[in-house]
């Protein structure tokens, strides 16, 4: 057995008590998930200040001297503040601790020569570490300390003393453990021409470091080699995918298509639409199967581009449908497509679970007696019952609300696997889409149609709502309706929110003369639909909501969306509800109301949110903000990034640089048999057997 999959437990220093709360906390469950558990930050070690250097504001230091005295302060009931007063011959500072009375007198001695590391800090005029890490100066030698390490951990793992320190000496123990060269997981052909240190290096190298230098170093050989796995992943399942299905080869763009250029087209398309229509034919005539990501701004006219992509397939004797995720979308897109195609005799009907009776049956009868040409639906559409003559292109809307495997069940409904376009609204940034959508090949609508006005975005304080209220009033007097969001339901005993229910019964009281609508994710589908429908017909003038609506409906005369506690938002999340107005010719707004209370990364996204309306400006701000995790529409569908050290957001060349890799191996071996690169193949089906969640990556 190789000694990196042996059970944790056995570490000297883990046992069956520390292994439980690894395994819980982090998921770490034997030797190699240890070593591959990277620190998050490095201080540097090798210096030694003096007390009397110490200014206030400095980071993490080390000073070397002996306790002169102990002293104890009560703290209330069974709690001591206890004191070490600490000398090294050039002034006094003060260690301090909270607790671990009985550890510290054990520990540590009067007139002993100590080496302190901690965060200095100033309390009644004098210095003080609280907490501080504590090494006998005898037993360390400076130049043998480097950098130190620093490892996340979590507030149990603290409670239990699994403190940062107490993972450092762990994987200082493992390391010791490995006498031999650690095996290496990438061929010299990738590692020469790139200068990268070997894995054996870069392991040891990114716990202890002796320079800033050996940092950079194992992080970036460690960066690329995890890249460089899940690029090849992707790429080597896309290709396989090419080579297994082939696709409909649809070389006719023919009569219905040019009639509706010709007469139906509400009005020239757009440079950025001419040039995505064209990759589409191109994919669609090619004989393989389309695997397109289609992304674009609300309103840049995604789904005209659609439309025009299922007119192919139809003028080449095939089927088209369109899934979207709730039905009240599923109903706007179906009408939206009725009036682009009036005049023209082309079926189109919906397929959702309102659909029902007589009326469900003469759809499935039509879908296979191939009377119907375009189906509109929801996850309704995928069902094993629904069956198609010939399903030649199937468009999916907003795709992270759907799974890789209910995807996959529309390749079912034809003999060869339909062309699939996959259109959002999201916009992804270049590397995240490279990484979430590997497999896919990506479009981009980066123009809006002429005519649209951009929405203005104003910022105000929950102490301003005089002028908030007076402005909304002006909009629904002058015809238009009003959004407004909150971001939870029920207040949280721990953040102060404004509380929807509560909110919703305020602002009847404030505008009283007119209707209003409420929508949150606790209500029925059924609940939800009946009230957005009342919005949708102009029946209320306000849509009270949480953030159920951000993805979908199309309301033109909705000119307002007020967000409430803006700052409890992420960029993403903030664009998506804005984008909710503006979809008429009028002016809209979007207002922001946050408290006066804001940090410094809160201001910075409220100020993009003010000074930008372009989507992928804001998506790259987010992703590198707060990281692909927290990205709306990856983190809530699963899309899950198992990285334990490149960070998609600010290693985007490494991400490029590890595809272009990748795809030099694809291209060389397609069928992965080849020997020069047997090691490769071996460590990524390795690889797939392990934790890493592969799957949501395609």
């Amino acid at each position: 057995m190789n000694i990196l999959d042996q059970d944790i437990m056995y570490l000297s220093g883990v046992g069956p008590k520390r292994k439980e709360i690894l395994s819980k906390e982090l998921g770490i469950n034997s030797y190699r998930d240890l070593i591959e558990y990277y620190p998050y930050k490095y201080v540097d070690r090798t210096k030694i200040y003096l007390i009397s250097e110490l200014v206030p504001d400095m980071p993490f230091v080390q000073i070397k001297g002996r306790i002169l005295s102990f002293e104890e302060f009560e703290m209330g009931k069974r709690k001591k503040r206890i004191v070490a007063h600490f000398s090294d011959g050039h002034g006094v500072c003060d260690l301090v601790w909270f607790n671990g009375t009985q550890f510290i007198y054990k520990n540590y001695f009067i007139d002993k020569e100590y080496i302190v590391f901690g965060k200095p800090t100033v309390f009644n005029g004098r210095f003080q570490f609280t907490h501080p890490d504590i090494d006998d100066a005898t037993e360390v030698q400076l130049n043998d300390m480097g950098m130190q390490p620093f490892y996340s951990t979590t507030e149990k793992m603290k409670k239990a003393g699994m403190t940062s320190r107490a993972i450092e000496k762990l994987t200082k123990t493992l390391i010791s453990k490995i006498p031999a060269t650690l095996p290496e997981t990438l061929p010299d052909f990738i590692t020469q021409p790139l200068h990268l240190i070997s894995r054996d290096e870069a392991m040891r190298k990114i716990h202890y470091p002796k320079s800033v230098e050996d940092t950079q170093r194992a992080q970036f050989r460690l960066k690329f080699e995890e890249l460089f796995y899940v690029q090849l992943n992707i790429l080597r399942y896309a290709s396989d995918h090419r080579r297994k299905y082939r696709g409909y080869n649809f070389k006719t763009v023919g009569a219905q298509f040019n009639w509706f250029y010709a007469h139906n087209l509400p009005f020239a398309l757009t440079g950025a639409q001419k040039r995505v229509v064209k990759e589409i034919r191109k994919d669609m005539g090619s004989g393989q199967q389309m695997n397109r990501l289609l992304q674009g701004d609300v309103g840049s006219g995604k789904t005209l581009v659609a439309l025009m992509s299922m007119l192919i397939a139809i003028d080449n004797g095939f089927q088209a449908c369109l899934m979207a995720p709730t039905e009240i979308l599923a109903e706007q897109h179906l009408q939206t497509l009725k009036d682009f195609l009036k005049g023209m005799n082309l079926k189109t009907e919906l397929l959702t679970g309102i659909v029902k009776g007589k009326k469900r049956k003469e759809v499935l009868d039509g879908l296979i007696d191939g009377s119907i040409n375009i189906v509109v639906g929801t996850h309704a559409i995928i069902e094993d019952k629904v069956q198609f003559q010939n399903l030649g292109l199937a468009v999916i809307d907003e795709q992270h609300r759907f799974g890789v495997a209910q995807r996959a069940k529309l390749w079912s409904k034809s003999e060869n696997p339909p062309h699939v376009l996959v259109m959002t609204a999201t916009p992804i940034p270049r590397t995240l889409a490279m990484t979430i959508y590997g497999d896919l090949d990506v479009s981009v609508i980066d123009e809006l149609p002429p005519g649209r006005k951009p929405i203005e975005t104003i910022h105000k304080y929950d102490d301003q709502t005089t002028s908030l209220y007076t402005g909304i009033r002006q909009q629904i007097r002058l015809g238009r309706q009003v959004y407004i969001v909150f971001p939870l339901i029920k207040e949280s005993e721990k953040i102060d929110l404004k509380n929807l229910e509560q909110g919703y019964e305020a602002l009847k009281e404030v505008f009283p003369e007119f209707q209003m609508s409420k929508i949150h994710g606790k209500m029925k589908d059924k609940e939800k639909e009946a009230e957005m429908k009342l919005f949708v017909e102009g029946k209320t003038q306000i849509l009270v909501a949480t953030t159920v609506i951000e993805v979908g409906v199309n309301v033109p005369n909705a000119s307002v969306m007020v967000i409430l506690d803006a700052q409890r938002f992420g960029l993403s999340q903030l664009h998506q509800l804005r984008g909710r107005v503006g979809r008429g010719a009028e002016q809209s707004y979007c207002i922001l109301v946050t408290s006066r209370k804001l940090s410094k990364e809160t201001s910075k996204r409220i100020d993009i949110m003010c000074d930008t309306n372009d989507g992928f400006a804001i998506a790259e701000a987010d992703l590198k903000l707060r990281g692909p995790g927290d990205l709306e529409g990856t983190q809530q569908s699963g899309i899950a990034f198992d990285l334990k050290i490149a960070d998609i957001a600010r290693d985007g060349q490494l991400v490029q640089l590890a595809r272009d890799e990748a795809q030099k191996i694809i291209t060389n071996d397609p069928e992965c048999n080849k020997v020069e690169y047997q090691m490769l193949w071996d460590r990524l089906k390795m690889l797939r057997n392990t934790n890493t969640n592969w799957a949501a990556i395609s």
